[in-house]
């Protein structure tokens, strides 16, 4: 997770996603060619671009295609929904997972680059955004000059690191490489406060690995990783002539393997109360005295903050003496590997194929690359994302969608309400502070009412590498200059075209992109019990976040603070534990080594099942009383439940399930689509599950927490 804590549906904070997330398919063709053809029916727009269609799923928002009847629901619920779907759908060869969230970012992916290729181009200095998103696009897109440049963009960073003839001018390397190229071993960022959320403050991360988790390094069962990636950081040295690059690159796996070793594991940087570590400057150099950090500090920019909020504190005195204790040629070979890794996608093929082979083929089995427009389209959106969301809501954002979803949010905030007030394993005193932050939720629905301003971003017209470059010192430069400012509370942290959701715990607040607002999580001409299953389980899960084991911890103003007493914090406790030994119990057929880490992703798994059950009572409570309608012979209920199951389609390349079971913070999408519902009385009411089916819970082994 991250210093801005943030608990996404699909993903935690993502504004540039680097796993592919589990999901559904919204067609039941068989052929993926037909796929794309179905999804990407235009229509055009007088005196602009063509518009892109959503697709719909059904009459009434089930894949009935998809679902394989012949298994029960009681034996395997992801197969009786998905079944069929999952036997006839093969991964794009340009992926490593599959389904419904992938399906629909291609849609908005194709939405996008109809936006883009649409603009003039013109000069970027004078023809606003639009035109600097233009020129951004287009010199990524000229794949010629990017080849013929090679590695001549990489000069300069390259030529620093060389010259340096000291641990401090590595300090300052690593410094000038937060918003650059390269990499820190320690990395800031300055977000929401979570003891003073109204202003913003510095903070402060381990760091320093190339591969994606300690565990990596350190547990036996990823030698092969490890091993191909030494390989990989020997390869990148050679490609730029760095002396002796096979001995250089195993000398910096050892010393990343150090940095493992000192690292916190994923779990334990999740506890927001240990993860708060306030320090004043002076402290943090007492503490980690052997890193030089006046330098480090000047050369990032954040030089003026006086107070500094540190993540792993107890890590960042090892991490200092590992700096001071490493050989200086071992450090520059580390930075320069790592200024080679982070630029390599913008450079020429030979860099490109690289790093694709060993990240994107090896470690998560994907075969091929994807298109140079879908790279180009994603490098333009991490640029200047909010640039195209304006233009992107113009087209594809209905101002009913937001009347419906203001209407789902209310019920299923008085489902939440009416949830609190009957647990029976909370307090007085805990309920009213519970209510009174459910009181205060924010909601963001669709894009922001402010939209960023990129009047003072450089861009180029030819210069691929130098756009993206200060692309990212501009990001950075926005962010660090707000240290110790007033938080923005009308800042998103997704784009409209983004599909996803998320909870913020510091604002108190969820938020919904309007890329989201689409089948399978939303059709207003759908089922509406379809509707509950799908986007209404989505709020739930983004209201629980609010309430889960890490969420519960901040207050209805987003203050980190122990509101609750300390036996119903035991309960809680008790019932999360019960809930986690559950998921470390599923098994992956092609993965027998592998199990979910429970305590990595608890959050995520206790809001779908809060998520699931909200849906589950606002529906209930939209009827009035009133008997659900059957449809094509399936009950209200069974249709909620069916809606849910279907947002989980999903399939996995094993390289990528490993990954995400080791660094994910979310259940693989096939577990969440039927494991939460394990939990539910009504889903064994609705589809006649009983004793001796393989999903079958006795009650007393039910969690009941939300």
């Amino acid at each position: 997770m991250k210093q801005y804590v943030i608990a996404g549906f699909a993903l935690a904070l993502g504004l540039a996603l680097s796993f592919p997330l589990s999901a559904q398919s919204l067609h039941s063709c068989v052929d993926e060619l037909c796929t794309v053809r179905t999804l990407l029916d235009t229509t055009q727009e007088p005196g602009g671009p063509a518009t892109i269609e959503a697709p719909r799923l059904g009459d009434w928002g089930i894949d009935i295609a998809g679902m394989d009847r012949s298994v029960a629901p009681g034996a395997d619920f992801f197969a009786f929904v998905n079944g069929t779907w999952a036997r006839t759908t093969a991964i794009p060869p340009d992926r490593s997972s599959y389904g419904g969230f992938a399906l629909l970012r291609d849609l908005s992916e194709a939405r996008v680059r109809r936006l883009v290729e649409s603009y003039e181009p013109g000069d970027p200095a004078t023809g606003g955004e639009r035109a600097k998103v233009a020129a951004f696009y287009r010199s990524f897109m000229d794949e010629r000059t990017v080849d013929t440049l090679d590695a001549k963009p990489l000069a300069p960073l390259l030529a620093a690191i060389v010259k340096a003839s000291s641990k401090e001018d590595i300090a300052r390397s690593m410094g000038q490489a937060i918003g650059g190229f390269g990499r820190s071993f320690f990395g800031p960022a300055v977000t929401d406060d979570r003891k003073n959320p109204d202003f913003y403050a510095l903070h402060l991360a381990q760091s320093g690995l190339g591969l994606s988790d300690r565990e990596l390094y350190l547990d036996g069962r990823f030698a092969a990783q490890k091993e191909r990636y030494q390989a990989y950081v020997g390869g990148l040295l050679g490609m730029i002539d760095w002396p002796e690059p096979d001995k250089a690159a195993a000398d910096i796996v050892a010393m990343e393997r150090a940095i493992a070793e000192a690292h916190w594991t994923r779990a334990e940087s999740r506890d927001r109360d240990k993860t708060y570590n306030l320090m004043s400057v002076a402290d943090l150099q007492r503490d980690a005295a052997p890193f030089p950090w006046p330098i480090f500090f000047e050369a990032a920019g954040v030089h003026a903050a006086e107070r500094v909020i540190v993540a792993q504190r107890s890590a960042f005195p090892k991490l200092a003496a590992i700096f001071a204790e490493a050989d200086l040629a071992t450090l520059k070979a580390w930075q320069a590997f790592h200024t080679v890794d982070g630029a390599a996608p913008l450079l020429s093929r030979r860099f490109v194929d690289a790093h694709f082979d060993f990240r994107s083929r090896f470690l998560q089995g994907q075969p091929e690359q994807r298109e140079r427009w879908k790279r180009g389209v994603a490098v333009v959106e991490n640029a200047m994302g909010e640039a195209i969301g304006r233009d992107y809501v113009e087209l594809y954002y209905p101002p009913e969608s937001k009347a419906i979803m203001d209407e789902m949010v209310t019920n299923i905030r008085s489902a939440m309400r009416k949830r609190i007030e009957g647990l029976d394993w909370m307090g007085p005193a805990t309920k009213a502070q519970a209510l009174e932050k459910l009181q205060h939720f924010g909601l963001k629905i669709g894009h922001p009412e402010r939209w960023r301003d990129y009047s003072v971003l450089e861009i180029r017209n030819g210069d691929s590498f130098g756009n993206a470059e200060r692309a990212r010192r501009f990001e950075w430069d926005f962010r660090r200059q707000r240290i110790a400012r007033p938080v923005d509370r009308g800042e998103w942290s997704m784009t409209p075209q983004t599909v996803n959701a998320y909870y913020s715990p510091v604002k108190n607040e969820i938020v919904f992109p309007a890329a989201i607002l689409q089948p399978p999580f939303f059709d207003p001409k759908a089922d509406p019990a379809v509707n509950y299953g799908g986007i209404g389980a989505v709020i739930g899960h983004e209201v629980t976040h609010g309430f889960d084991d890490q969420g519960r911890k901040s207050d209805g103003k987003g203050l980190l603070r122990d509101w609750w007493t300390a036996e119903d914090a035991a309960r809680f406790d008790a019932q999360a534990t019960r809930l986690g030994a559950q998921y470390e119990a599923y098994t992956f057929p092609t993965l027998p080594d592998m199990r979910i880490n429970a305590r990595v992703a608890m959050g995520e798994n206790i809001a779908d099942l809060g998520g699931v059950l909200l849906g589950l009572e606002a529906y209930r409570e939209l009827l009035r009383g009133k008997p659900a309608p059957v449809v094509d012979g399936f009950t209200g209920d069974q249709r909620l439940f069916m809606g849910w199951a279907q947002v989980w389609r999903t399939l996995w390349r094993d390289e990528a399930l490993r990954q995400q079971i080791v660094n994910g913070p979310h259940s693989p999408g096939q577990v969440r689509a039927f494991a939460p519902l394990r939990n539910v009385d009504a889903w064994y009411e609705a589809f006649d599950v009983k004793p001796g089916d393989p999903l079958y819970l006795p009650p007393e082994d039910r969690v009941r927490i939300w």
